[in-house]
């Protein structure tokens, strides 16, 4: 069972799904920037060398469990299971409009 996700985080996490890379790319805002457990890319060439080898480029496939949103805060928790980490994951974004501000990758 998937938990409804709002949007832009919905599209995002579709485009993760089928290892899309342009459209988890272009899902950020250009100083968008990917925290995974402190470590911080900003920009599409940081958050592409990062994904490469540890989201897309893993051929991740998150599947959302639990849900939470306030303003323009989205905050999904679920499965993430990759060629790189497995496990239960946060992921929590913060959105402007049909972009994503900020993407931050903890322990679910």
């Amino acid at each position: 069972m998937s938990a409804s996700v709002p949007q832009p985080v919905q599209s995002f996490i579709d485009a993760v799904n089928a290892h899309d890379e342009a459209g988890f790319l272009d899902a950020f805002t250009e100083d968008g920037f990917v925290d995974d457990w402190g470590r911080i890319f900003t920009g599409r060439d940081a958050i592409k060398g990062w994904s490469d080898k540890e989201f897309i480029g893993a051929t991740g496939v998150l599947t959302p469990e639990e849900v939470d949103q306030s303003g323009s805060a989205v905050t999904v928790v679920g499965d993430w299971k990759s060629t790189w980490a497995n496990g239960r994951s946060s992921f929590a974004f913060e959105t402007a409009g049909d972009k994503i501000v900020s993407m931050t990758i903890r322990e679910g």
